[in-house]
């Protein structure tokens, strides 16, 4: 039987460069609408042994949610050298990128 975490990393792994999920977005495809910081955990603690893309996740206002100055820089380059834009620091527009499977 898959699990909760099994099929939120294949919904992370399958977002595609250019575009972005949020946290509850990924929850809810995953079986648990109200698991978003779930996924902020599966991130953290699994991005390096299952190569998730993780700066394609961002928060439900559409922003870069990360605290820390260094990772916050990093997720912002990548999504930058993906071509997704990003507004006033840390804004992305949710309606232009984010990623809605099986549309």
């Amino acid at each position: 039987m898959e699990t909760f975490t099994d099929r939120a990393i294949a919904i992370i792994k399958g977002i595609p460069e250019g575009r972005v999920m949020t946290y509850g977005q990924i929850a809810s495809l995953a079986g648990s609408p109200r698991g978003a910081r779930q996924i902020v955990r599966i991130l953290h603690s699994m991005s390096k042994k299952y190569s998730l893309p993780w700066h394609r996740v961002i928060n439900s206002k559409g922003e870069i949610g990360i605290k820390d100055e260094e990772a916050f820089h990093a997720q912002k380059s990548f999504l930058q050298s993906e071509g997704v834009e990003v507004y006033e620091h840390c804004l992305i527009n949710l309606e232009k990128y984010r990623f809605n499977p099986g549309d």
